[in-house]
């Protein structure tokens, strides 16, 4: 089953004299699947923390109980493995390693070795991912999709940065995993370094009753994936240079790695699902002297490619041009980008977000305070409500009228705060009437991540992609807002 794409491209052609940067926003929409088409093969791993620290509260039957109402929702023929970490990883099912199709039987067994794990160990996530990795190494399919969702209650003890570090570098295009923080007591930096590189998603589960509806979404939303890698493809002027390219909707992301084939540069985007918008920001760079004053220059050609079920790589988009124009005078009176201005602004309130909550935990409460109140203000300024919602949840007024850092915000508050520093929020909506209110009498709530109204008013979930309502919001919403 396949994809469509399409591309737009927002280029301000003007540069100034003096310029040494040309930068571009990429939106890329994916459009509706291929019905005619096969459905793409799909494998799914899930790896649960079965560490020492998980013995306590009833955490582990409350994540036992989440990875078998995982099990019980991937549908038949789907490649299942299931991984126990530790201080190393431990191949749960199927028990000869591996992964196995799934049915009936599959999902009885699966369940069966999950509910027999105790806690013990420490926490070891590369070797969790490593682990992974191999299993999904053992799929024919060159084009199937795979998949791995993980939870952990703890930080990264068992190995050092370095060492992580390297088993990210060997996964980091080969699969997708989304990463949970389960509790309080992880480190949201191990999560966004996790998720980065391995193009998922990471969230905080503060209550730990959440988790199962939580990994259910996920895996609900894995077998919508259509299309298992894509890449973004570069082909640069010789007078131009990658600088980077960086996811900046819905969520911010480095995208560092980069393959060249055929003289063209192509950067992994990872995979996709119908209907899904996210947009990129690249940036090359120049000696302005090698660029004759007021000529248009096609700088680059941006195209996509997707990777087919014989995992080829294909065109599946048209082609854009990058076009610049040196001009005669310097950058004064060249208008900005509005779109490139907030891009910039919400990088500055993500990377404020992070600062307090960094200094907040190591106990500098005074720069925790100083970008407390940076952050505030930009995500007035910027309008990204869920952002400000979520600061002003750790906020508090001072003796002297500014606000501060509450002393009392809890360590999961705080780590919440810089796992969602790195969402961005789609540009200010136009004010929509509400819909009337379905026969039950309560107005269906509409999703703060991607638009959609629910069916009904007592829904919990969004149907498209699965934002748990009543949470703090999450500011992924979709590109075509305005």
């Amino acid at each position: 089953m396949g994809l469509g794409f399409g591309v737009e491209l927002d280029a301000p052609a003007d540069l100034g004299h003096d310029e040494t940067r040309a930068d571009a926003l990429v939106t890329v929409r994916a459009g509706s699947p291929d019905r005619a088409g096969p459905r793409t093969p799909a494998a799914e791993v899930l790896i649960m923390d079965r560490s020492l620290s998980m013995a306590g509260r009833g955490k582990l039957d409350e994540a036992k109980r989440a990875v078998c109402a995982a099990v019980d929702t991937l549908r038949d023929g789907t490649y299942l493995g299931v991984v126990a970490g530790h201080h190393g990883a431990e191949v749960v099912f199927p028990p000869g390693g591996g992964l196995a199709r799934v049915d009936a039987a599959a999902r009885q067994a699966a369940k069966a070795h999950v509910a027999a794990q105790i806690a013990a160990g420490g926490t070891a996530i590369g070797q969790w991912l490593a682990c992974a990795d191999r299993m999904f190494a053992t799929v024919s399919d060159p084009g199937a999709v795979r998949h791995a969702v993980l939870y952990t209650d703890g930080k990264d003890e068992h190995e050092t940065p370095e060492q992580l570090g390297a088993v990210l570098q060997a996964c980091t295009d080969r699969f997708v995993c989304d990463a949970r923080g389960l509790g309080e007591d992880w480190n949201y930096t191990e999560l966004l370094r996790i998720t980065e590189a391995l193009h998922g998603g990471a969230e905080a589960v503060v209550t730990i009753s959440d988790l199962t509806e939580d990994f259910t979404r996920l895996v609900r939303q894995a077998q919508r994936i259509a299309v298992a890698r894509v890449y973004l493809g570069l082909r640069l002027n010789k007078r131009f240079r990658l600088d980077f390219v960086r996811r900046t909707r819905p969520v911010e992301a480095e995208l560092t790695a980069r393959q060249h084939r055929d003289g063209e540069i192509h950067v992994p985007l990872g995979s996709w699902s119908p209907g899904e918008a996210r947009q990129y920001q690249v940036s090359l760079r120049f000696d302005p002297e090698a660029l004759t004053v007021d000529e248009n220059l096609r700088a680059a050609r941006v195209t996509l490619h997707a990777e087919g079920p014989d995992g080829t790589l294909r065109p599946c988009s048209e082609t854009r041009s990058m076009v610049v124009r040196r001009r005669a005078s310097p950058g004064f009176g060249i208008p900005r980008s509005p779109d490139l201005t907030r891009v910039e602004n919400e990088r500055e309130l993500g990377m404020a977000m992070r600062a307090c909550a960094d200094a907040q935990q190591r106990g500098d409460f005074d720069r925790a305070d100083r970008e407390l109140r940076i952050a505030v203000g930009l995500a007035e300024e910027l309008r990204d409500i869920a952002r400000l919602r979520l600061l002003r949840s750790v906020a508090t007024t001072g003796g002297d009228g500014l606000l501060r850092v509450r002393r009392d915000a809890s360590r999961g508050h705080m780590q919440r705060l810089g796992l969602e520093s790195t969402r961005t929020a789609a540009p200010p909506l136009e004010t929509v009437e509400p819909q009337a209110p379905p026969g039950d009498g309560v107005l269906p709530p509409s999703c703060p991540r991607c638009g959609t109204t629910a069916s009904t008013g007592t829904a919990k979930f969004c149907e498209e992609c699965g934002h748990r309502f009543g949470d703090l919001p999450v500011n992924d919403a979709p590109l075509d807002a305005s």
